[in-house]
């Protein structure tokens, strides 16, 4: 059957809007049963946490098995940078390793709330996009500034929800419906923030064409559990934007008239 709902970043189409991080699991093997009850094809991975642990370990092949299992696309990214040229460099080192061009870029402006700095964040990204990347650009929900992504050479925008690992929710869900009227063709994905299925399905019930999360789904006690649950949200979320969510009354509004209608008295 034809998949008449599904999104694209170029010319790869999705039809999952659930995109996953691989992050702070329990167990490689937890986390390709996450994998598998997300119906995630997209999932992330950092290549300065694999640096770190003094190269990927196995890792990343076994993350590859789980995404030829599922049709998954790997997109690496730019986490722990500060500086444009630091983010520029790791992209480039990842689509080397990895072999692809897409990359969401991460470049930290503060260190307490891990806030996007807008100015490196966007020479990177225009670098990036000269490069031949596929920019993920993960930012504030700033209208100007992602807008000033767009004109970098951004295919989308993935504006955050609360800071990341927070699990805060959607704290400015008007920034956020901003966006989505003002920018009505970019696809606009929400990442960072989310911290239970029920935020999830609020995104997409303003329209927002896919979430990315981690911690919410690895930090659960039953992380298998979880991203079957994320899932479902996510796909109601959808299901609502396109059924059409009522409109909001600030008085009570009777759900059965009686006015003009006979009334039976016993």
């Amino acid at each position: 059957m034809l998949d008449t709902d599904s999104w694209a970043v170029g010319d790869v189409r999705l039809s999952s809007r659930f995109l996953l991080g691989t992050a702070g699991y329990p167990s490689p093997q937890v986390l390709a049963d996450a994998m598998a009850a997300s119906g995630a094809q997209v999932v992330t991975v950092g290549l300065r946490r694999q640096l770190a642990a003094g190269g990927d370990n196995g890792f990343v092949d076994i993350i590859r098995h789980a995404m030829r299992q599922h049709g998954a696309r790997l997109l690496p990214n730019t986490a722990g940078c500060t500086s444009a040229r630091e983010a520029v460099q790791l992209a480039h080192m990842a689509r080397e390793l990895y072999g692809t061009p897409w990359v969401k870029l991460e470049v930290v402006g503060d260190e307490y709330t891990l806030q996007p700095d807008p100015l490196e964040l966007v020479q990177a990204a225009r670098q990036l996009a000269r490069d031949g990347f596929t920019v993920f650009p993960y930012c504030t929900d700033d209208l100007v500034t992602c807008k000033r992504l767009l004109d970098a050479g951004c295919p989308l925008l993935m504006p955050w929800g609360a800071p990341i690992g927070s699990g805060q929710g959607l704290l400015n869900p008007f920034a956020l419906r901003l966006l989505r009227e003002r920018l009505p063709d970019v696809v606009l994905i929400v990442d960072a923030g989310i911290g239970a299925p029920s935020h999830a399905a609020q995104a997409l019930e303003m329209g927002f064409d896919a979430v990315l999360l981690n911690s919410a789904v690895s930090q659960s006690p039953d992380p298998v559990r979880m991203a079957g649950a994320f899932r479902q949200a996510i796909e109601a979320g959808r299901a609502a934007y396109r059924a059409g969510v009522m409109a909001r009354q600030d008085f009570a509004v009777a759900t059965t008239p009686v006015t003009g209608n006979p009334l039976l008295i016993g």
